[in-house]
């Protein structure tokens, strides 16, 4: 079993993929539409790093790309992505990673409240 903190600490387009994929099955653009909106717009890829980013996820086994679609009348052009079990580990590890790191920058920005 591969550890995930071997895969940390992820780039952040990266990272923004594995959480839209928490919600679910996505295809592409529905990622890209969920990553700008829990970024609070601030976040924004177009098709070359989104995917780019989802190969490199589905080439290290934390994203898989499905073979079957929602309904019949979905658009065959589209592809689309879930989370693999490792990477929902590797994902719940840098979330972990990154709130012990804003608590320890606010402990050292505002000493006492911790």
């Amino acid at each position: 079993m591969v550890e995930p903190g071997s895969f940390l600490p992820l780039p952040q387009a990266q990272f923004h993929i594995l959480v839209a994929l928490t919600t679910g099955e996505l295809h592409g653009y529905a990622i890209m539409q969920a990553v700008e909106r829990s970024s609070g717009g601030v976040v924004r890829m177009g098709p070359a790093t989104l995917y780019g980013s989802i190969k490199r996820l589905v080439d290290a086994g934390l994203a898989e790309e499905l073979d079957h679609r929602p309904s019949a009348d979905d658009d065959q052009r589209r592809r689309y992505y879930r989370l693999t079990g490792t990477g929902r580990q590797v994902c719940l590890a840098e979330a972990d990673r990154l709130a012990e790191l804003v608590r320890m920058t606010r402990a050292n920005l505002r000493p006492g409240t911790a």
